[in-house]
């Protein structure tokens, strides 16, 4: 089980501190570093996802750590080939999905609040799942056993290791432990049931079998993807729908975009990336909620910064936090403007900062079609409406999530 003993709050986070921590059961040394250090760190950190290598050591898992660089380097191509495969070959199931929410809002009347957080979890949950480990998940019952265990394991991972309460309480340590043992034991039932189903059948689990891993990685890279790609799609999704709510003059310019390029056909994969204003807002998103406010990864070979000396296999803590809000990166910080993702210098600082092009991580990427597939069918259809006197806070976390449920009303378009 792996152990954290400290890790500073953001509130806490002078940039370049250090910090020592628990991981995979030994004591590792962080880095709280800022964008101007990374660079002087060591170059080949973008060789490993964040993401992967802070929940494998939170759940006790490989991270990466003790293995050779080739063979981190293959399974990293696996995960990440596998993620981008499911996406091509159930993109009609991943339409479908988000046609059949839309539907259900567009059968609301003007005054009904609907409930961003529910809603589009809902619409994470069933995705990921359906792509990861195929129509089993199709199931409604399937969904809510794994809907209360993900929030079992996440809760805790998010909180309960951050702050060392998981270990001062029994009870709570037991329902992790429980709900982790069951997820896995589904996994690895996933990976059995499919195992002999050859390349006909296309989920994420179906890839990593074709690429002959075994079955505990199968299982360890199930989990995160879908622990992770959960709770990273759907705030990306909230988040998104909560900010055009409040800008209306940004919602409309993204509606004649999609009209402009999508005309009235449903959205493709091949078309995404035509929707440039679209990932616009989609980076505003993820800058403005600070939607991932840190990022580790393990030092591969000895760096330093100025007098601090970073060994080999330190784990690095990126405050990026404070980064996306900085106001000498970004003007304005705390304005949502995705005009400023037009610049192609905000685009590359964007970039090193491992939210877009080749460093994000693939749950990101993931998150990211899924949210383009949703806001282009969505704003189309309809408009979307704040609910006055509403006030919208955030909880930091290893992912940002709004404190309650948010609200919004939705009117048809003409």
């Amino acid at each position: 089980m792996a152990k954290l003993a400290v890790l500073p709050t953001e509130a806490q986070w002078p940039l370049g501190s250090f910090s020592s921590m628990w991981m995979e059961s030994k004591l590792m040394r962080g880095m709280v570093a800022s964008r101007a250090t990374t660079n002087t760190i060591c170059p080949s950190l973008v060789h490993s996802d964040s993401f992967e290598t802070m929940l494998k050591s939170l759940l006790g898992y490989q991270s990466g750590s003790g293995v050779g660089m080739t063979e981190s380097m293959i399974r990293k191509k696996v995960y990440e080939g596998a993620i981008n495969k499911t996406l091509e070959n159930n993109f009609p199931l991943l339409l479908q999905l988000v046609e059949e929410l839309v539907d259900k809002w567009a059968s609301y009347p003007k005054s009904q609040h609907t409930p961003l957080c529910a809603h589009l979890l809902g619409l994470a949950m069933k995705a990921v799942t359906q792509l990861a480990m195929g129509s089993r998940f199709g199931d409604e019952a399937e969904i809510i056993r794994f809907r209360k265990n993900h929030e079992a394991i996440w809760s805790e991972i998010g909180k309960g290791y951050l702050d060392g309460s998981l270990e001062k309480s029994s009870s709570r340590k037991a329902r992790y432990e429980s709900a982790l043992a069951e997820m896995e034991s589904v996994l690895k039932s996933v990976a059995k049931q499919r195992s002999g189903q050859g390349s006909s059948q296309s989920s994420f689990v179906n890839y990593l079998l074709q690429a002959n891993l075994t079955e505990r990685q199968v299982m360890e890279d199930g989990m995160v993807f879908t622990l992770a790609g959960c709770v990273i799609t759907a705030n990306l999704c909230i988040w998104a729908v909560h900010f055009l709510s409040v800008s209306e003059a940004v919602q409309e310019r993204l509606y004649h975009e999609l009209v402009e390029v999508l005309g009235e056909e449903p959205v493709t994969l091949e078309k995404i990336p035509q929707l440039r204003y679209c990932q616009q807002v989609l980076n505003e998103t993820v800058r403005t909620a600070k939607l991932t406010p840190m990022a580790a990864r393990l030092q591969e070979v000895e760096g330093k910064v100025d007098q601090h000396v970073i060994p080999k296999e330190t784990l690095v803590i990126y405050a990026l936090g404070v980064v996306l809000q900085d106001a000498d990166t970004w003007s304005l910080p705390y304005r949502f403007n995705p005009d400023r993702f037009a610049d192609e210098s905000v685009m590359k600082s964007f970039s090193l900062l491992g939210f877009s092009g080749s460093q994000a991580c693939p749950e990101l990427r993931f998150a990211y079609t899924v949210a383009a597939v949703l806001l282009s069918t969505l704003v189309r259809r309809l408009r979307l409406h704040r609910v006055e006197g509403q006030v919208v806070e955030a909880r930091y976390a290893l992912v940002t999530t709004p404190k309650d449920d948010t609200w919004i009303t939705v009117s048809k378009r003409n």
